[in-house]
């Protein structure tokens, strides 16, 4: 029990230490807990701890996270994904198993050997690109869904090649007993191994495989709801957890019994349950413990470099963790430039899956306990696909800091030619600038729309609306788009830094220009008001006030009563802004400014005051209105 708490404890604490500073640094949480992994090496070593039997079971993080990324899925974009999935993913596979294979005859090795270790590096982070996508917010990039596809992908082919491998044995060494003894090894690790497949004919082991992966689509459209219903009669919290990861484990248990990968089956169930109501639910229980195995085994990543063998041949091993890199990133790159991503996202998907994966690890035990590839190769094959992993987050660093604003400066697709359709500009076309384009087009308003995502403009032509593809931060762009002759400037973009960028560029170039901005929250409000602009829209303010209206009608205020209430609050609201932006300080935080402090208590006390008043007088001069029952929101 002591050694049990004593590895817990220095794996959370190297955890807590590191990843703050790399997350602080701009280097990621990825990248804390390979480094926290690395310091932790050699204590590991020196306590006997089994790092790789640790890393198996952190491995269940990954299963998690496929199950999460499930449930953000309905089947039906999942069919829209379909050319994606199989063109991006199945070409990726077959380039780079090709090219590893090429080079692996040519070293000598033979084609066996040399097509298993093509599986192995063909296979990228699946953990680590996921992770990284979602902290820097491109997984709904153009790049981002193109990554995904492509993971997917590979998730899905680790069961051919586990199928495929132990076709590929080398006669000299099964004979010598070298298969035997790694699945010996194997063994004593797990105790037992059940398959319910072996010894199945092929059409038997189809029909078993079929029937499991029916059982895992069954489970979620038809069991989970019934379970979930009858769990919340206890109203007890905790069941709710216990229950979300007795499905998942439930489900990975049945695909390791068919031998199908655990991730591929939670993968399934998670989309099954998108459109499910106890989706949030399911995510809220599961996304804690997603987290921690996730840097459980990060760290055990890099826990398990093996630093001896580099320093042995560092030339070699680096030579082959650079070229395994250039190789991927070079198919990938040829890969994105046929299927059409362009500008940041081509580098993105380029750089971000040119690293070997967590799968390669998984397939290497069984090359070797099938008599594939002999131990002196797959040392340090494990040790490439360990260090590849650990130079991603500096690849996304170096798409971050160097290639990426490079890129963007000179995009490889030409911006559109913009004929200036009226005097208002907007910026964007998401969620914000889209609603802001109709308004205006229905009330008759020309209007000309910038906006840098090119999958994203293609849907909306389709759907009439006039855009323009092109980074509207750019100032020969807002020339083109006649910003000089423009009455209106509309930036509704959704970078934080870039809306300030560009607010200060536009006011100090065209002082007579109006410019309307998106907040993204209130520090950004005194942020634009700093840079000079005075029309400024929080994104969420209105629908916030008017979900506090609504709920003040909830609580038994009639509407007209709530809408006075609402109004007010918002007049006092956007009176207090003007006054706090005076004295607001960029370069300090909010809470360590002690005039802004002051004078937020003071309005406050000012508003409880005024606003109880306000209330009185509403109630006093409503004795002739009807009560209200309306709750719905204008």
């Amino acid at each position: 029990m002591t050694g049990f708490l004593l590895l817990a404890f220095t794996f959370l604490i190297a955890g807590v230490i590191a990843v703050p500073i790399a997350s602080r640094l701009g280097l990621g949480s990825v990248l804390g807990y390979l480094v926290a992994g690395i310091a932790l090496g050699p204590l590991l070593g020196a306590l006997g701890v089994d790092v790789v039997s640790i890393q198996h079971f952190a491995e269940f993080g990954v299963v998690m996270m496929l199950f999460l990324v499930g449930l953000e899925l309905e089947p039906k974009l999942l069919w829209k994904m379909r050319d994606r999935l199989l063109g991006l993913g199945g070409l990726q596979v077959i380039g780079t198993l090709g090219g590893v294979m090429a080079i692996g005859i040519g070293f000598g090795l033979p084609w066996q050997t040399a097509l298993s270790v093509g599986m192995v590096l063909s296979l990228s982070s699946t953990a680590i690109v996921l992770q990284t996508l979602n902290e820097k917010g491109l997984a709904r990039s153009d790049g981002g869904r193109a990554s995904f596809s492509v993971l997917l992908f590979q998730d899905i082919a680790v069961i051919p090649m586990l199928a495929l491998i132990p076709l590929l044995a080398l006669p000299d060494l099964v004979a010598g007993g070298h298969a035997a003894e790694a699945a010996g090894a194997h063994g004593e690790g797990t105790g037992f191994d059940l398959n319910l497949v072996d010894g199945l004919g092929g059409w038997q082991r189809a029909l078993v495989t079929l029937a499991a992966i029916a059982a895992v689509i069954g489970i979620g459209a038809y069991l989970t709801r019934p379970i979930f219903r009858y769990i919340a009669r206890a109203k007890m919290r905790e069941l709710f957890t216990a229950a979300a990861l007795m499905i998942v484990i439930g489900i990975a248990l049945l695909m390791t019994l068919v031998g199908l990968s655990p991730a591929l089956g939670t993968f399934l169930a998670g989309v099954v349950l998108a459109n499910s109501e106890y989706r949030h639910e399911l995510e809220s229980d599961i996304d804690p413990f997603r987290g921690l195995l996730l840097g459980l085994f990060f760290m055990t990543v890099g826990a398990g470099i093996n630093f001896a063998l580099l320093a042995d041949n560092p030339v070699g091993i680096l030579g082959a963790v650079a070229g395994l890199i250039a190789l991927k990133a070079g198919v990938l790159w040829v890969l994105a430039r046929i299927f059409g991503l362009e500008g940041s996202d081509r580098w993105l998907f380029a750089l971000g899956l040119a690293q070997a994966g967590e799968f390669g690890f998984v397939l290497l035990a069984f090359t070797i306990a099938n008599g594939v590839i002999p131990d002196a190769l797959a040392a340090p094959l494990s040790l490439i696909v360990a260090l590849s992993m650990l130079l991603t987050p500096a690849l996304f660093i170096l798409l971050d800091k160097v290639i990426m604003p490079h890129y963007l400066a000179r995009s490889t697709r030409p911006d559109d030619p913009i004929e200036p359709d009226g005097k208002i500009i907007i910026a964007g076309h998401g969620r914000f600038g889209g609603i802001i384009n109709r308004m205006l087009s229905s009330a008759g308003h020309a209007t000309t729309v910038i906006d840098y995502s090119s999958e994203h403009l293609e849907a909306l032509r389709a759907f009439g609306f006039q855009v323009h593809f092109g980074d509207a931060t750019r100032p020969d762009l807002l020339q083109a788009a006649g910003i000089a002759e423009a009455k209106l400037l509309i930036i509704a973009i959704d970078d934080k830094a870039k809306i300030t960028e560009l607010v200060r560029y536009a006011l100090h170039t065209y002082p007579d220009l109006h410019v309307l901005a998106r907040a993204i929250d209130r520090d950004h409000v005194y942020e634009l008001w700093a840079a000079g602009c005075r029309d400024i829209v929080r994104e969420t303010y209105d629908s916030s006030i008017r979900a506090g209206r609504s709920a003040l009608q909830a609580l038994g205020q009639s509407r007209t009563r709530a809408t006075r209430y609402a109004n007010e609050f918002e007049r006092m609201d956007r009176a207090s802004m003007i006054e706090l932006a005076d004295l607001y300080r960029l370069d300090t935080p909010a809470h360590l400014n002690a005039p802004y402090v002051a004078k937020v208590k003071e309005i406050r006390e000012e508003w409880e005051r005024q606003l109880r008043g306000n209330l009185e007088a509403a109630e006093a001069e409503e004795d002739e209105a009807a009560a209200g029952g309306e709750t719905i929101s204008g």
